[in-house]
């Protein structure tokens, strides 16, 4: 029987991609259930709320009032919907807003997205550090280039008293939520990639933004998965930059150049425009994280040429008599 041979490819790469992407993610399941489920412990019992009051008078030298820690403690254990919902309660002035939302854009979902980095090639304390540091390096130039001052009246945190099952349920129907958004893009990331794959069309995503790339300090390899974590964000888009390592079109010194500069400015998409609900410009939520993704890479190859030049040293004092 005759078989259209363009049909047959196309199968091929759904067939072959959606058991890796089952596997994939499950395995992101199996981590955001149990971290979901104990942000929500931390949150209900005051946990969250007694992290920001021993960060809070840090925040005084970025420009932000002590109740804006009790944020970006919100993001680290959380991602940028909550961040939203406590913005919306806390109702800072747009200035301070912004500031601590940018922050809030580098400093969410630590465990989950560390987990992926770790994963394709960086070390976690690293990263942690990395985006810890860029994200009070990009409250203090915030603070110095937006106009404006710290306002005075700024407003506690509204407390809402619930009962335990009313928070579980609040819980449970949004990891009902993640957990069918998991299923759903992985797989379908991961047929898309092996259709491009499958037809040699990768190459019609990495040639226009090769100059890019160079820009931005990054070998052509990692263009797709790039790409991936700036539309839908680090977490979704696991499943590409996990399957491009695992295939070999990206190195682990690649991705490792990769994921410092999506550990900084990923998801600029989607993200940013979730805090136009909040009245806030969405350019200042964008480019200071590009910038110092950026820079970011830059001084690690800097970092890495110096490494090499120190052991090309090392090793010829060691084979010298």
């Amino acid at each position: 029987m005759f078989q259209n041979p363009t049909l047959h490819r196309l199968t091929h790469a759904v067939t072959s991609a959606l058991p890796k992407g089952m596997k994939t993610a499950w395995w992101l399941i199996k981590i955001t259930i149990p971290v979901s489920f104990a942000v929500m412990l931390l949150g209900y019992f005051g946990a969250l709320n007694l992290m920001a009051q021993y960060t809070g008078p840090l925040f005084g030298h970025i420009g932000l009032p002590g109740v804006s820690a009790i944020v970006l403690v919100t993001s680290i254990f959380t991602n940028i919907y909550s961040v939203v919902a406590v913005l919306s309660l806390l109702q800072l002035p747009v200035r301070e807003g912004i500031i601590i939302g940018t922050m809030c854009l580098v400093s969410h979902g630590f465990l989950i997205e560390t987990a992926v980095m770790n994963r394709t090639g960086s070390s976690v304390v690293r990263m942690l550090l990395l985006r810890l540091t860029g994200s009070l390096v990009i409250g203090w130039m915030l603070n110095l280039l937006m106009p404006g001052s710290i306002s005075p009246d700024v407003h506690a945190l509204v407390q809402h008293q619930e009962t335990f099952g009313t928070a579980f349920m609040h819980w449970f129907n949004s990891i009902s939520r993640t957990t069918i958004k998991i299923l759903i893009l992985v797989n379908i990331l991961l047929v898309f990639q092996r259709i491009l794959d499958e037809f040699g069309w990768l190459g019609i995503i990495e040639r226009p933004l090769s100059p890019l790339m160079k820009v931005f300090g990054l070998p052509r390899s990692t263009t797709l998965s790039w790409v991936v974590a700036n539309l839908i964000g680090l977490a979704y888009g696991s499943a590409i930059m996990i399957e491009e390592s695992e295939k070999g079109r990206m190195n682990r010194q690649d991705a490792d150049l990769l994921n410092h500069h999506v550990a900084l400015s990923h998801s600029q998409l989607e993200d940013p425009l979730l805090f136009l609900t909040l009245g806030y410009a969405i350019h200042w939520l964008i480019w200071p994280r590009l910038i110092i993704a950026i820079a970011a890479v830059w001084i690690r190859k800097a970092e890495l040429k110096l490494l090499a030049i120190y052991g090309s040293k090392k090793a010829l004092e060691q084979i010298r008599p």
